[in-house]
């Protein structure tokens, strides 16, 4: 019988890379999408499967991570192996704007998802993915022992979910973790965060748009990876026979100017044409810098990340240029 995990995010970045991952390690996905008037599967629709096929290896749930009592049916009905809590409003800038939403789903979803673990009775392993903006103001490098000091409401709410994570683990015994995972990126990017913002931008822009690229804090640092990697040490982490804690990161920094001058170098263009400065783009807060240590990830999990942050720029840049392409044919 293969293993079955739950997947909140299901169609977001990482959850569509990690559920690549675990069809092509033989499991049966479920995955949780919320009830929309448009489709918002479009980063999964290449591996969804009829509903109506014979024993179909991925499954959609519509639910929301607000909604306790449907998550904990759902926990019933599915019997995870595994469960992946990868939805939340994720968009730190965002979350100045909308707190009291994010705080409803990063942090109360969060513990209703570990609630609705606890009182289904179902055995299941836990992750829950954390973030680098947890340490905020704390300066770099930063491991599983650096102090939190989160600069954002999304910080904040994801605090409350991660020693809520430690809490149940203690408390309850529930192997659940925490994966405080660094900026991670890719191709499947959301369009507002600056990493595909500026892809976006250069791929346009190099095929003949006259457009600016408006952007606020060039000098905050950030430790990129890419995506599609990072979701094995979520695979990893739930793999291990106790669970604990990681960070998951590259260990190299690298500022949004350093980010913009190697994607417009890809194609041949000076960042400093085609860039301006927009005010509203700076948060109340910032995060000045943050630049993981992984060392823990790699003596435990065995996981090390095999692209930098110029390398994930480059791949980035070519993808968006293929897809303005294939747009304009």
């Amino acid at each position: 019988m293969s293993k079955r995990a739950f997947i909140t995010g299901i169609t977001g970045q990482d959850g569509s890379y990690l559920t690549e991952l675990l069809l092509s390690k033989g499991y049966e996905v479920h995955g949780l999408i919320r009830r929309s008037s448009s489709f918002n599967t479009g980063r999964i629709d290449h591996i969804y499967e009829d509903p109506h096929t014979p024993n179909p290896k991925l499954k959609l749930h519509y639910g929301d991570l607000t909604d306790g009592v449907n998550l904990t049916n759902l926990i019933r009905e599915i019997e995870p192996h595994e469960v992946y809590n990868l939805g939340a409003q994720s968009h730190v800038a965002v979350s100045f704007t909308m707190p009291q939403y994010t705080g409803q789903v990063d942090a109360i979803g969060a513990v209703s998802l570990l609630e609705s673990i606890r009182a289904s009775g179902v055995n299941t392993r836990f992750y829950q993915a954390s973030t680098s903006e947890l340490y905020g103001s704390t300066p770099p490098p930063q491991n599983e022992e650096s102090v939190f000091r989160p600069r954002s409401p999304y910080a904040a709410a994801k605090l409350m979910a991660y020693w809520c994570v430690v809490n149940y683990r203690e408390g309850y015994g529930l192997h659940a973790t925490n994966g405080i995972l660094f900026n991670h990126e890719s191709p499947r990017r959301g369009e507002t965060f600056v990493t595909r913002k500026i892809t976006r931008a250069v791929a346009k822009i190099s095929q003949g748009s006259k457009e600016k690229l408006y952007l606020g804090n060039l000098d905050a640092v950030r430790d990129w990876g890419y995506a599609k990697e990072y979701v094995e040490s979520m695979w990893l982490m739930l793999q291990q026979d106790n669970p604990d804690d990681y960070v998951v990161a590259t260990g190299i920094g690298a500022t949004v100017k350093d980010f913009c001058e190697v994607a417009f170098n890809r194609v041949g263009l000076n960042w400093q044409d085609h860039v301006e400065i927009d005010e509203r783009y700076v948060r109340p807060t910032e995060v000045d810098a943050l630049i993981g240590d992984p060392s823990k990830a790699h003596k435990k999990l065995g996981w090390k990340a095999a692209t930098d942050w110029r390398g994930l720029a480059e791949l980035m840049v070519d993808a968006d240029v293929e897809m303005v392409k294939a747009k304009s044919r």
